[in-house]
């Protein structure tokens, strides 16, 4: 295992600071709230962990404390949304699509029920905690669901311009969000499409595609890669599915390399979406997957996971150098 990051960055301060991204979510739903929306909000007894005490506060009489029984939780969300009630529930991660699989797919997903399921921590962000924390399966196993969207928000501004979007989205929803101390990429009032990536930046050597906690680092890769006279791309892929197949495809006619950077296994994630386009359509662009390369994440800090797994921006800047020679 490597040591840890510079002291200077924005992974190794975060470890003991608070947790600004999330007041993104719970803001974002008493707004909705306010609106006249029919928002329920319910969570497995992280109230604290996901910043939704301060929605419960609000409005006590919408928030439903589930305990330890996600799967009760997702199920009982499905019921709320058969009555025309708009449920958001929230928990791990790595509980949510694992755990509650198989609520997800037939209460929610084959009864076509507009739940908004939001699984924070995910990834590696809660490396000390154990793998039985980590969350480096979630977006293979939500986006094999028929008719799930899968979204992975870069920051706090993103999450509550996603939130408010879902309102006009008849699917059920897969959120996948950090510790809520994601570096701000996006101004506040960003504007978010399902489905539409953002395109920072194209270029004839190299497009790096990100989702989610990825695309911060990516963007100081990026930005450092082009100020050294490479000709780089980032894409920010914030819809896992549906898949921007436009954009993949509009890169790959530029790029010589496509690279897929996300907090996750190489496996069945953002990776494996982007191979997919590219294969059918016979592209003839080199895809290199970046993240987790199929085994279980070590335990460690967070700070030391991100630059022993190259998922900092100095390990996807230096990933992408090696990949242009």
């Amino acid at each position: 295992m490597n040591g840890p990051i510079d002291t200077n960055s924005w992974q190794y301060r975060q470890i003991n600071a608070r947790a600004p991204g999330l007041s993104y979510l719970a803001n974002a739903l008493i707004d909705l709230v306010e609106e006249g929306y029919p928002v329920m909000v319910g969570t497995a007894d992280l109230q604290y962990s996901n910043g939704l005490v301060r929605f419960a506060q609000r409005f006590p009489e919408r928030f439903t404390q589930f305990g330890i029984s996600e799967q009760n939780m997702v199920s009982a969300a499905a019921g709320m949304a058969s009555t025309g009630a708009m449920p958001f529930v929230a928990t791990f991660a790595s509980f949510l699509a694992l755990l509650c699989c198989e609520q997800i797919r037939t209460d929610v997903a084959y009864s076509a029920l507009p739940v908004r399921l939001i699984g924070h921590h995910a990834g590696i962000s809660l490396g000390f905690y154990g793998t039985s924390h980590h969350a480096t399966e979630d977006l293979a196993i939500m986006r094999s669901i028929a008719d799930l969207t899968v979204v992975a928000p870069a920051d706090g501004p993103q999450l509550a311009a996603a939130v408010k979007a879902s309102v006009n989205h008849a699917q059920p929803i897969y959120f996948r969000i950090g510790r809520g101390q994601d570096p701000v990429v996006y101004e506040d009032g960003v504007d978010f499409q399902f489905g539409k990536a953002i395109v920072h930046g194209e270029g004839s050597d190299l497009t790096i595609i990100a989702c989610g906690s990825m695309v911060h680092p990516s963007r100081e890769a990026y930005r450092a890669l082009r100020a050294a006279g490479k000709s780089v791309g980032l894409i920010d892929m914030h819809t896992v599915k549906p898949l921007d197949t436009k954009a993949v495809l509009s890169a790959a006619a530029h790029s010589r390399f496509i690279l897929t950077v996300e907090e996750h296994n190489i496996l069945g994630g953002l990776g494996g979406a982007v191979a997919e386009i590219l294969a059918e359509a016979g592209s003839p662009a080199r895809l290199i997957r970046h993240g987790i390369r199929d085994e279980y994440s070590l335990i460690a800090p967070p700070t030391h996971l991100y630059k022993h797994y190259r998922l900092d921006a100095a390990g996807i800047e230096a990933t992408v150098r090696e990949a242009l020679g």
